[in-house]
């Protein structure tokens, strides 16, 4: 069992989630090109974070990586440089950057109430679109377009997976499933099971409170009654954001056991030149 000591915060963190766990992995730049950009979008500059293997042969498969709530902190961009090791160009952008910054809030329930419920679904979406476009006039191929998200992310990779005809394929990391419906929510991946357009592997914890179990066997009927290409895999010991290294949530096994599903979901559908 990996320890999950806490450490003195360090930079580049979501200030809600002070202080950081010893646990936390930090992926080192030799191998790779990373660093902020600008992304046009919707008549606004779109922050984003971007990441590249340094020797690249042609257009390079594109992961689009969704943050959690608290935005594209250090956690997001070093999955960003994670992927670039393994072949793609990564992009993260900042969803949230036209309602405030996450950075502004050190607990998660102002968070969540002040900045998170005030984002459109509908405006997300049209980011991300924007994000590939992106990608795809940046050394990206346009054909081999992928998507993974956590928590807050690994609901809207659902969606987005619902939205974009030519997304390949996604992974969603403990994304919500079901909940109210507001305007700025109006759906939920549960409601849109029969809309999805590329396979989608959701990756979830039987531990979360958060996203609970029976949630979770509701997706998988929603998904087998729309003969969907997807899969849910739950880890038995794992509690909701599992992969967070940085945090006490981390659980190590599942984590590894996930990101290695991830890359071989992408490889299976839609990685691969042809």
């Amino acid at each position: 069992m990996t320890s999950n000591t806490i450490t003195d915060n360090k930079p580049g963190f979501a200030p809600s989630v002070s202080p950081v766990a010893s646990t936390v992995v930090q992926t080192p730049e030799d191998a790779i090109l990373a660093g902020e950009t600008s992304i046009p979008s919707q008549g606004d500059n779109m922050p984003a974070y971007h990441a590249r293997p340094k020797n690249a042969d042609g257009p390079l498969p594109v992961v689009i990586v969704v943050q959690e709530i608290f935005g594209v902190h250090e956690h997001i961009r070093d999955i960003c440089r994670r992927l670039a090791l393994e072949g793609y160009l990564a992009v993260a952008p900042e969803l949230y950057f036209r309602q405030g910054d996450p950075n502004d809030y050190d607990d998660i329930s102002s968070l969540l109430s002040n900045l998170v419920s005030k984002v459109p679904d509908a405006q997300v979406l049209a980011d991300l679109d924007h994000a590939a476009n992106w990608a795809a006039r940046n050394g990206g191929d346009a054909h081999r377009l992928l998507l993974t998200g956590f928590c807050w992310g690994g609901r809207i990779s659902w969606l987005y997976a619902a939205h974009n005809p030519q997304l390949k394929a996604a992974v969603a990391w403990y994304g919500k499933l079901l909940g109210d419906k507001t305007l700025n929510s109006p759906k939920h991946p549960v409601d849109v099971a029969t809309d999805l357009n590329a396979p989608v592997l959701g990756l979830y914890g039987a531990q979360d409170t958060g996203i609970p179990l029976d949630t979770v066997e509701t997706m998988r009927q929603a998904l087998r009654a729309a003969n969907a290409t997807a899969e849910i895999v739950v880890y038995p010991e794992a509690g909701h954001a599992f992969n967070a290294d940085y945090r006490p949530s981390y659980h190590a096994e599942s984590a590894k056991d996930g990101w290695q599903r991830m890359l071989a979901w992408f490889a299976r559908y839609g990685a691969k030149k042809g």
